[in-house]
């Protein structure tokens, strides 16, 4: 087991602990959950830098990463949701979530064809995730009730993170459009 995925692991262990801490009946535990999702932050940009610095890729690696960043995302959003309670601030978390499914299983299909190259990590995709962690981090670290200020900072940046990820969307989808218009002709051949 490398460093790599050491530390890939602690953050998939990390996402039981935001979840109990976020729900503890103290005034820190707002600012505790968001101290948590930073270091699980940390920890994604860490193991990606080990990984490489140390010659330590590897497929389970390489499957857990974006499987560990995806889960411990959509539950902040969802730990979210559930303190915000409202329309925009769930759309936002809807098109996030929803964007993170559609393209991890285009990647694995472009993967299977053997073009994951193609849909590979872009620089709109790295913007997005900073908008998307830092929006999360302030959510999380501040009692709306009290910071109404950075509750609008957090929610520009979540409106920012949520665009930025349409927008990535897009280009991925550009990227697979030729494979997904060749596999969709070869499958009408078959039938």
């Amino acid at each position: 087991m490398t460093l790599a995925n050491q530390l890939t692991l602690f953050r998939v262990a990390l996402i039981p602990v935001l979840v109990l801490v976020f729900f503890l009946p103290y005034k820190w535990s707002y600012l505790a959950s968001a101290v948590i999702f930073s270091l699980a932050a940390i920890t994604d940009w860490l193991d990606g830098y080990i990984a490489r610095k140390m010659n330590q890729s590897t497929p389970f690696g390489a499957f857990l990463d974006p499987v560990a960043d995806k889960l411990m995302v959509a539950t902040a959003l969802v730990l979210l949701v559930g303190l915000h309670q409202n329309a925009w601030f769930t759309i936002a978390a809807a098109v996030i979530i929803g964007r993170e499914i559609a393209v991890s299983a285009l990647r694995e299909w472009m993967a299977g064809l053997g073009l994951r190259s193609s849909v590979a990590v872009s620089f709109i995709g790295k913007v997005k995730t900073t908008a998307q962690m830092a929006a999360i981090i302030v959510l999380l670290a501040f009692d709306v009730r009290e910071f109404p200020l950075m509750e609008t900072l957090g929610y520009i940046l979540l409106y920012t993170a949520a665009a930025l990820t349409l927008w990535s969307m897009f280009i991925y989808l550009r990227a697979a459009w030729p494979a997904l218009m060749d596999s969709g002709e070869s499958s009408e051949g078959e039938s």
